[in-house]
């Protein structure tokens, strides 16, 4: 910290701008009040984008997603406009490398906790809950000794949108500008990949 001090100084920086710098560096004096923003939308060929964000500036947000969605192909809609094509979940995904345990035994305990639905694939087991009820499934799997590769209450699809190879290259674009926005924490959408 010093030697940075030290190169501002050299520069000329007057006394204020560095102290203003370190103390919104270190937090002090940030008064910013986060608010959480859900955005809706259209990605390249209809796909059904929904964006959930925590920001301290919802114009700044707002430009900054509707920017994104525009140089991908889609549009920024209004509130509502594709929220009622997804169901709010709570979704465990387990590695069936991680556990000994058989499918049928790891099926009947999260059914048994209270989980909606069970499926497996080659790779992963998906247990799917009611919101109000994932707390209680993921305990339960956990205290089983289950590790999870991803858990969290998500947006699901109720339908999805197959994409061509030009349509689907739009969708990963539009997908890592949106994550390479600061004020995003996720992103939810209906493209079948």
């Amino acid at each position: 910290l010093k030697d940075v001090i030290a190169k501002c100084k050299a520069a000329n920086m007057p006394n204020d701008t560095i102290n203003n710098a370190i103390k919104k560096a270190s937090g002090e004096g940030n008064d910013a009040n986060y608010e959480e923003v859900v955005y809706e939308g259209y990605g390249p060929n209809g796909v059904a984008v929904i964006v959930n964000a925590n920001t301290d500036n919802r114009n700044r947000t707002a430009a900054d997603v509707r920017h994104v969605f525009d140089k991908a192909g889609g549009n920024l809609g209004t509130t509502g406009c594709v929220s009622y094509m997804f169901d709010k979940k709570g979704v465990i995904v387990i590695d069936k490398n991680s556990t000994d345990m058989a499918e049928d035994d790891i099926m009947m305990l999260a059914l048994d906790a209270g989980a909606e639905d069970f499926s497996a694939d080659d790779e992963i087991y998906q247990i799917t809950t009611e919101p109000s009820d994932f707390t209680e499934v993921s305990e339960k799997l956990e205290q089983a000794g289950l590790e999870f590769l991803d858990a969290g209450v998500q947006m699901v699809p109720t339908t999805t949108v197959a994409l061509d190879e030009k349509g689907a290259e739009k969708m990963e674009r539009l997908l890592e500008r949106l994550d390479e926005l600061d004020d995003v924490a996720n992103v939810y959408h209906n493209w079948e990949e």
